[in-house]
């Protein structure tokens, strides 16, 4: 065998990995985290996101069929996953606090405790209370996205960084043996290669599903905006003076 030709099994992917360098070596740890925990948020976030949209298909078909607020209440509690189902607990509690504030000491004895005036200053807390859960919603459907996208912009410089010193090994082991034999720089090539490989093995699944994500949450996002709406609407028909 000649001296410039290297055995099969010595371009093995673990193989090189293996004979890699220490800096290689810490490159490619730091991208199999960067992946690692990108994959476990992509499938936290696919689960999660399925069940906020079962749920919130049930809570709605409730809303639209059901003539009591209490009743729709106490279903949206045991809706852990829905954003629509916390956007109108918001708002139903910002209903009850402005029917307490109107209550005189005549409506104490009242049983029925959905039948009170609201007026539209009251329609505007109520819509307060409504923005103020839709953000807080899409801020908790969108946590820890932003490390998808640190990923995706990070790991192909991370994997580049590998891929030059790699490089830079392969033009110093020439300078040592005086030849550019392929048995001399060879070692090198091969860790830059597997360096700018495993930078985009862990960006690019990590952008594909960044937007992917995000367009859940835009979609989730019209969903509570829409039935914000039909809240406040529901409101002013019901308990406008």
């Amino acid at each position: 065998m000649s001296p410039d030709v290297l055995p099969e099994s010595a371009l093995s992917i673990v193989d090189m990995v293996l004979n890699s360098g220490m800096v290689a070596k810490v490159v490619l740890v730091i991208l199999f985290l960067f992946s690692a925990i990108s994959w476990s948020i992509i499938l936290n976030k696919f689960f999660v996101y399925r069940s906020a949209k079962d749920e919130d298909s049930r809570f709605l078909d409730l809303f639209s069929q059901s003539d009591s607020l209490n009743n729709i209440y106490n279903f949206s509690r045991e809706l852990h996953h829905s954003p629509v189902a916390r956007v109108f607990l918001k708002g139903y509690k910002g209903l009850y606090q402005i029917q307490e504030r109107s209550k005189t000491p005549s409506d104490s004895d009242k049983k029925n405790s959905e039948k009170f005036a609201i007026e539209a200053k009251d329609l505007r807390e109520i819509n307060l209370h409504l923005d103020k859960a839709v953000n807080g919603e899409i801020e908790r459907l969108s946590s820890r996205l932003e490390f998808l996208a640190t990923t995706g912009s990070a790991s192909p410089f991370i994997g580049l960084f590998g891929t030059v010193w790699g490089i830079m090994h392969s033009f110093r082991a020439i300078g040592v043996k005086g030849s550019a034999s392929i048995g001399g720089v060879a070692p090198g090539i091969a860790e830059a290669l597997i360096a700018t490989a495993a930078g985009l093995v862990a960006a690019i699944p990590a952008v594909i599903f960044y937007n992917y994500l995000n367009n859940k949450i835009r979609w989730f996002t019209t969903r509570m905006d829409d039935f914000s709406r039909d809240f406040i609407f529901m409101a002013e028909n019901n308990f406008r003076r």
